[in-house]
């Protein structure tokens, strides 16, 4: 029996646009978007199609948007007898796993989702306005394993490892001074490139511990619930095991590294704890990132990887 792993990107997977043609030839999606729309306030289908760049990089939009295209995903997939028996998500992506698994209703998850945005970007544009010039932010670390990227920069104060994502690939959050400092430590220990990303904020670290402590004040307003069917969590890099747990990681998640290499090794254990089923992933929302990443783990012999508008392209043939 076939069984699909449902894996949902993060923040910088939005591009103008999305989900358009597809929302054009499967009316459940446009209706997910507008449902979106009627919870949070926002003109969903207008904010996918009709934003710059710029706009949809804001974490107040791009988490909204990434997470109602990710959603309507879901709900299109659903024609082709694709459904998650497993679920996971980088980042951002974890409320598109929690609302698929049940933890939290779609209302909430979309409110919780609107309302987390609100808070990080307000947050980051009072970090910029603090820093003078010298805002905090992030960088990405190619090319050395991420035990040898976290030993290269141990003891620079202000520097913090936030997304494991894979064996060649490390990003760093920190101050502007620690960042710098930490460009020049990975060079010398053979980084083959340090890339300065262009985010709001320095994610996944303590730098955002203000962020988290609003947030925190939302999630008393939800309703959790023990997960349907397995999910798996960034913040442990392990499954989920109750309502309690995956209410404590949404708050750590702000403040906590991405442990995705962790978490794609624990699916795949899963997987082979299960071989009796026949697994296969899917990448479900904007973008391919995943899929890169699921390939560099090495796991992709033993469990396909299918970005969600290929596979749907395939089963249509």
């Amino acid at each position: 029996m076939v069984k699909y792993i449902f894996a949902f990107p993060g923040q910088g997977a939005q591009t103008p646009g999305m989900m358009k043609a597809v929302c054009e030839k499967h009316a459940e999606g446009k209706a997910v978007l507008d449902r979106f729309s009627k919870v949070t306030g926002i003109d969903v289908p207008a904010l996918l199609w009709n934003s710059t760049e710029a706009e949809l990089a804001r974490s107040d939009n791009s988490q909204v948007a990434i997470t109602a295209s990710s959603l309507a995903a879901v709900e299109i997939l659903k024609k082709f007898g694709a459904e998650p028996s497993v679920a996971a998500g980088f980042s951002l992506g974890e409320w598109s796993a929690l609302c698929v698994s049940g933890v939290l209703s779609f209302d909430e998850t979309a409110y919780a989702v609107k309302r987390r945005g609100e808070i990080m970007q307000a947050v980051c544009e009072q970090i910029a306005a603090e820093s003078q010039g010298n805002a905090p932010g992030m960088a990405a670390c190619i090319g050395l394993p991420p035990e040898a990227v976290i030993e290269a920069v141990k003891g620079i104060d202000g520097v913090f490892a936030a997304n494991l994502n894979s064996v060649r690939q490390t990003v760093l959050s920190g101050t502007k001074d620690g960042l710098e400092k930490a460009g020049e430590a990975l060079k010398n220990a053979g980084v083959k490139r340090f890339i300065p990303l262009k985010v709001a904020g320095p994610f996944h670290s303590p730098l955002m511990q203000r962020a988290a402590d609003q947030f925190e004040k939302v999630l008393d307003e939800l309703h959790f619930n023990n997960p349907k069917f397995p999910i798996f969590s960034n913040v442990s890099g392990k499954q989920v095991q109750s309502a309690e747990e995956a209410k404590k990681n949404c708050i750590k998640h702000l403040t906590h590294p991405v442990l995705w290499t962790s978490e794609e090794s624990e699916i795949a254990k899963f997987c082979a704890a299960n071989a009796s089923d026949e697994f296969k992933l899917l990448e479900v929302g904007p973008g391919k990132v995943l899929n890169g990443l699921w390939r560099d783990s090495g796991n992709m012999e033993k469990i396909p990887s299918f970005e969600w508008e290929n596979f749907i392209e395939l089963e249509n043939n």
